[in-house]
């Protein structure tokens, strides 16, 4: 099965020509995943509900895809979500 919930976790305006979030919330709806805005940088790490962050990929009924812009956001996230419980 494929993804079920896609986490963005890009700021809007991060860099010129990177898709809003409202446009990657219209094209996750179009194909049928949760979407879910949680940008963070390295001045706000590691974001501002952690907890639920946690929860998303907890209660997600199916694989979670999280994206940043190299990666590195999105994988420290998840490992922070693991080691908060």
């Amino acid at each position: 099965a494929g993804f079920k919930v896609l986490i963005n976790n890009r700021p809007d305006g991060e860099a010129p020509g990177q898709p809003t979030s409202a446009e990657f919330a219209a094209a996750a709806a179009e194909n049928g995943l949760e979407y879910v805005y949680y940008p963070v940088t390295g001045m706000n790490f590691p974001g501002p509900d952690l907890p639920g962050l946690a929860a998303t990929f907890e209660n997600a009924e199916g694989p979670v895809l999280a994206f940043c812009r190299s990666g590195t956001r999105s994988i420290n996230l998840w490992l922070a979500t693991r080691s908060a419980e």
